[in-house]
């Protein structure tokens, strides 16, 4: 059995190309009941903040998918279900936030305002320099794989 936590896990999935949202549900496919590849497609959407507008962090969108599975409704009126899903989800957010200090792309990355393009950067060297989204990769896995550890999902 590996010693790798899923943060590890999540940060090695950014750093072979897979977007900071892929980086996470790639991450926890199994626990999805989803193959990687299926993990990678539905989440592809939701990286650099929502197609590279630097909204939502990618991790924590990932985050949300992942709760959202392991802990969703598919009733619509199920109003209980939706309110449990949100606290956790709030939950979270505030522990991210907390610890990162915002949810919000541009923010984690210092920038004023979205991008201009929808064009994702190089992954060079001097990229992963500036860039917090490995990492961010790393805490937003783990701290979604002690959460269901601590809650483990019906």
């Amino acid at each position: 059995m590996s010693d790798k936590t899923k943060g590890d896990i999540a940060y090695e999935n950014f750093l072979k190309g897979y977007n900071c949202t892929q980086a996470i549900a790639v991450t926890f496919a199994s626990e999805l009941g989803l193959d990687e590849k299926t993990a990678a497609r539905l989440s592809c959407g939701f990286g650099g903040g929502m197609g590279r507008m630097r909204e939502v962090c990618g991790t924590f969108s990932g985050v949300v998918m992942v709760l959202s599975w392991l802990y969703g409704y598919s009733e619509p009126k199920n109003i209980a279900a939706k309110t449990a899903l949100y606290e956790k989800i709030r939950a979270l957010a505030e522990k991210f936030r907390a610890d990162n200090g915002s949810i919000i792309c541009r923010d984690l990355l210092g920038l004023d305002r979205a991008e201009e393009s929808a064009v994702p950067e190089a992954r060079t060297p001097e990229y992963y320099k500036k860039r917090p989204c490995p990492e961010l990769c790393r805490y937003a896995a783990n701290i979604l794989e002690e959460f269901i550890r601590e809650n483990p999902p019906e």
